[in-house]
């Protein structure tokens, strides 16, 4: 891999992750509101460190584990810095499991958003889609039906990667709507700062989940994807207690997000039935996406100044 398309890809993996964790840096900040300034000091600086290394760093190592479970637990860790060709045959091997349960998971999330989620809405569709969203339940069946057939000609262990993302998503899916009421009630509530920084470090870990997954559609390079994912985190972390009130006049930057969900989804999809996707495609189109969304925005705010 040249130069290039390493900076290229830390790009794309940085924007991705900072635009999808907006959302919950918005919620961050009316907690942080709520706190000291020791505490909101320690959630920026040890708090990143948290974030970066432990939550983005610890994630891919255990889906490289679970996906090449041969390797061993502490083999899975230093497989993510060898050159061992051995060691990238193995997880070359049983990538397209992978890429096939992240694929259906980024998929059921960005449908989830487009059927049933509030949105400001970006295009028609979104509207129409979202007057008929008791159809949402109907179409990840039908995708999921349809991924598994074709998925079991190829490999019945791709078409078993598949149930086990639409699996991880209903279940990851209940515990982010617990963890949004959750936080929503800590503004509230009457915890100390500690318990409160301690419970959104929790609450982060549920919503880093799409990022990782979402960053193996970019490559399958463990420490890239926490170079460019744990970039990402520090910058929405600084938003968090800087600038979050201006972040929040972006009201696109949502619509950036899933849609370049539903493309990273896609190119997992299509690896996982070992389908080429060239490696530029993601983070090109991923940077696409997000600044057509950025550049909506910035041109709602003049609108609304005028």
């Amino acid at each position: 891999m040249d130069f290039f398309s390493i900076v290229l890809i830390v790009v794309g993996l940085s924007l991705f992750e900072a635009v999808s964790s907006i959302d919950n840096a918005i919620i961050n900040a009316d907690v942080l509101s709520t706190m000291g300034a020791k505490a909101r000091r320690f959630f920026v600086t040890w708090g990143i460190l948290i974030a970066v290394f432990l939550v983005r760093g610890l994630l891919p190592w255990v889906i490289v584990w679970a996906t090449v479970p041969s390797l061993g637990f502490f083999g899975s860790f230093t497989a993510m810095f060898s050159n061992d060709p051995n060691v990238h045959t193995a997880i070359e091997a049983a990538a397209p499991i992978l890429l096939m349960g992240g694929g259906v998971f980024l998929l059921f999330l960005f449908l989830h958003w487009i059927f049933l989620e509030d949105k400001c809405i970006g295009f028609h569709c979104e509207r129409f889609v979202s007057r008929h969203g008791v159809w949402f339940y109907a179409a990840v069946s039908v995708i999921l039906t349809t991924i598994v057939w074709y998925a079991l000609k190829q490999d019945p262990m791709v078409a078993f990667g598949a149930v086990v993302g639409s699996t991880a998503f209903f279940i990851t899916h209940g515990f982010r709507l617990q963890a949004e009421k959750a936080e929503e009630n800590l503004k509230g509530s009457h915890l100390s700062d500690w318990s409160k920084v301690l419970f959104l470090e929790v609450i982060d870990l549920s919503f880093s989940i799409d990022g990782v997954l979402g960053a193996f559609a970019f490559t399958m390079s463990v420490p890239l994807i926490l170079v460019g994912n744990g970039i990402g985190a520090i910058v929405v972390r600084q938003l968090t207690v800087m600038n979050i009130e201006r972040v929040k006049r972006y009201v696109y930057l949502k619509n950036g997000a899933m849609y370049s969900i539903l493309l990273l989804g896609s190119v997992m999809v299509l690896e996982g039935f070992r389908i080429h996707v060239p490696e530029w495609l993601a983070p090109v189109a991923t940077i696409a996406i997000i600044w057509y969304f950025f550049a909506r925005s910035k041109r709602e705010i003049r609108l609304s100044a005028n």
